[in-house]
């Protein structure tokens, strides 16, 4: 049994403490008190702590004496946090999903003989796991990666209920997606390339630009086709559209009989109670992941990964708490059990590489009934 901190008790934070607590001695920590109590009201074998990550000292002090730090702040707060944590010499797994690129950490987690595994959530994580894997096992040519939370009741006009802040769901909206085809790295509008799938259990839904490739752009530029696309029902990106060109998401200052307001911040508050996802609400993650490229034998392999989860009733728990934080989780235990000890920032398809790796991550979430199905074909 080890000592875990886990710094952040929102949906899926709370998720990972309470999975951790299986097993080991966990202390979850948050700035907000009322956060804090709701947890605590139904798990009594978690210790809980105030915390204000921003407060470096603090978070250094808090830390020092665990065997393991599990970051599940803000993406905002996600970089300097995981850097507050590498510099204070203590190993981590992160799910901040922050927007800089963790591997400029490398460095400094290696002089602090630190490991630090990043992005180790659905996707990125589990897609990146499945990558590494493959990557090694064929020449691979092809990456794809479709990917999306949803609620299971759909609700007009959006269809749509937000697991995350709508301020992190409009940032995916607006941040210009980057994907790589003939090997070079092409930058396109979100939202853009929009096709209509077919998914078991679902139906159709709508596929469309995001940027989600990440660190494997940096770590897997010799495959020359990769991309990340978003899921949601169809009609969704069309009234997203609507409110991106009408100036809805606009971070610029506008002045509303007197005061002085954000489009942006207008907007996010207005979908807040829109978009936000009740907290006994049936929804499910849907994930398909298909890689393709030259097996052993010579010839043209592709090999699909579907993924298909949803609210589980019985723990009260998400779907993406379940599939992202039970990731992470998996990692956490890996790594204890010391199936993965190298120094440094570990993207996860720098962990799922190592097929020991790759086969305890897949066994861990089927053991809490998130399955990954695999399928696969010769194309010649």
């Amino acid at each position: 049994m080890k000592n875990i901190i886990v710094l952040g008790a929102g949906m899926v934070g709370s998720a990972m403490a309470i999975d951790l607590a299986k097993r080991h001695k966990v202390t979850l920590t948050d700035v907000n008190l009322h956060t804090l109590e709701k947890v605590k009201q139904k798990h009594k074998n978690i210790s809980f702590l105030l915390l204000d990550v921003t407060n470096k000292e603090a978070l250094k002090s808090m830390i020092k004496d665990f065997d393991l730090v599990i970051c599940a702040v803000p993406g905002f707060l996600g970089y300097e946090t995981l850097k507050a944590i590498i510099k204070a010499e203590k190993n981590v797994i992160d799910i901040s999903f922050f927007p800089e690129n963790s591997l400029e950490l490398d460095t400094l987690a290696k002089e602090k003989n630190v490991t630090a595994i990043v992005d180790c959530g659905v996707a990125p994580g589990m897609d990146n796991v499945i990558l590494g894997y493959y990557n090694e096992k064929m020449k691979l040519t092809d990456f794809e990666c479709l990917v999306g939370g949803l609620p299971k009741i759909k609700k007009w006009p959006f269809c749509y209920k937000a697991p995350f802040s709508p301020v992190d769901v409009i940032e995916e909206y607006t941040r210009p997606a980057r994907y790589v085809e003939n090997s070079q790295v092409i930058t396109r509008e979100a939202l853009t390339d929009c096709e209509y799938l077919e998914f078991d259990n679902i139906g159709t839904l709508e596929s469309f630009n995001s940027d989600g490739l990440r660190s494997i752009i940096y770590t897997m530029p010799h495959i020359p086709n990769m991309k990340e696309k978003t899921l949601r029902y169809p009609g969704h990106v069309e009234y997203i559209k609507v409110l991106k060109e009408s100036g809805f998401f606009s971070e610029e200052t506008i002045e509303v009989n007197g005061n002085k307001v954000t489009p942006l911040d207008f907007t996010s508050k207005v979908l807040f109670n829109e978009w936000k996802l009740g907290e006994t609400e049936e929804e499910l993650t849907v994930m398909r992941v298909t890689v393709k490229g030259e097996n052993d034998n010579g010839k043209t392999e592709e090999v699909i990964y579907n993924l298909y989860d949803e609210y589980c009733p019985k723990t009260e728990t998400s779907s993406m708490s379940r599939s992202t934080g039970y990731t992470a989780t998996a990692a956490a235990n890996l790594f204890l059990e010391g199936l993965f000890i190298e120094k440094g920032v570990f993207p996860p398809e720098l962990v799922g590489k190592h097929e020991v790796c790759f086969n305890y991550f897949l066994s861990y979430l089927k053991e809490r009934g998130v399955v990954y199905k695999k399928t696969s074909r010769l194309l010649e």
